[in-house]
């Protein structure tokens, strides 16, 4: 038997996105020009300094609008079913979402930034920067993606 310990996970902001519902919202959201607009609770906007050095962060929040998963899921690059953790299907056991996003501005708690794929009032969990001699992998595999996203990583 395993043991289970319970996590809390407390939002240190809100996403404000033009997606209103899941099914509006592009695939993987880099492709999307739209900008949306995170906000960072007041309580924790100190965090924020010297985010605006950086041309990318890395975006953590809640699917909220999630219920719900399968182990095997169909994408929408593939009729195949797949592992769910070998997809990037919002419907987890662990309702995580993380996407790279482009850093646009800051004004105060807000950061405006472009590519995000949630839905408007989305929980945010955390922000980290993105760091290309860290994130970057210099040898990337994209698994059964190969060749379905042209030269695109998965």
């Amino acid at each position: 038997m395993r043991k289970t310990e319970r996590l809390e996970l407390k939002p240190i902001g809100i996403i404000h996105s033009p997606y209103k519902d899941r099914g509006r919202i592009p695939y993987q959201g880099r492709r999307s020009k739209k900008i949306s607009r995170i906000e960072v609770f007041k309580e924790f906007e100190e965090g924020l300094q010297d985010i605006e050095g950086f041309s990318h962060i890395i975006v953590i929040y809640w699917f909220h609008k999630s219920h719900g998963h399968h182990l095997l899921v169909r994408t929408p690059w593939d009729d195949i079913p797949h592992g769910l953790f070998a997809t990037r299907s919002p419907h987890r056991p662990c309702p995580l979402g993380l996407t790279v996003v482009e850093l646009l501005a800051r004004e105060e708690n807000i950061l405006k930034v472009k590519g995000l794929d949630a839905i408007d009032g989305t929980p945010l969990l955390d922000i980290k920067p993105y760091i290309l001699s860290i994130d970057e992998g210099s040898v990337v595999r994209s698994g059964w993606l190969e060749g379905k996203l042209g030269k695109e990583r998965s």
